[in-house]
């Protein structure tokens, strides 16, 4: 995948950053890492323009996390709710779950899209909370542009500095996305096991 991204950027130049950070929002595994290493770059060579890069990146990125928030907007809480409480075994999720979640999204939903949009993984998922609880779409989008603003404007001058070494920034920032992803996965196997030991027991 990254020479089929690093050839694609070559040829389409920022409106290709702007697609593929559209796409690396609705479908995570594209990683903003590369796309937008490269493009920094390919800025250090004069080939783009670092600043025409940024902006690229963060409006692709911020569009393409819209994606999410309108999905979950559409869905509802209270469809999230039906859900939970209909497949919560199985999901390891309760209506308790979702109340709980929501109180504290309620109470920390702005920094928690904004310093959201710095972290792997979770610069996806945090649209979901948001769009569930109808935050304000310019509220969303304000903080959601400027958390993005920061992590492209990070990653594109990692690579302008890095130059031909653009590549190993994702070496430092992979492990990281799969602590997360690991550190979910078993937090979720730990309550599913819970869940299904009470359920034995009650039984």
């Amino acid at each position: 995948m990254s020479d089929w991204i690093v050839t694609f950027l070559s040829e389409a130049g920022y409106l290709g950053i702007f697609a593929l950070m559209v796409l690396e929002n609705v479908f995570p595994p594209i990683p903003s890492e590369l796309i937008m290493t490269f493009a920094g770059f390919a800025a250090s060579q004069g080939r783009l323009n670092l600043a025409a890069v940024i902006c690229a990146g963060t409006f692709g990125s911020t569009l393409g996390t819209t994606f999410w928030y309108l999905a979950a907007r559409c869905l509802g809480l209270q469809r999230v709710r039906e859900l939970a409480g209909r497949y919560g075994r199985l999901l390891a999720v309760s209506a308790a779950d979702i109340d709980h979640a929501v109180r504290w999204f309620g109470r920390h939903g702005r920094s928690a899209i904004l310093l959201g949009r710095l972290v792997p993984t979770v610069r996806t998922l945090i649209s979901v909370p948001a769009g569930l609880l109808s935050m304000p779409f310019a509220l969303f989008l304000a903080y959601t542009m400027a958390g993005t603003l920061i992590w492209v404007t990070f990653l594109a001058c990692a690579g302008y500095w890095l130059g031909e070494n653009y590549s190993t920034v994702g070496r430092f920032i992979d492990p990281i996305a799969s602590l997360i992803v690991a550190g979910a996965a078993t937090i979720y196997a730990l309550r599913l096991l819970r869940r299904h030991s009470r359920r034995d027991l009650a039984e």
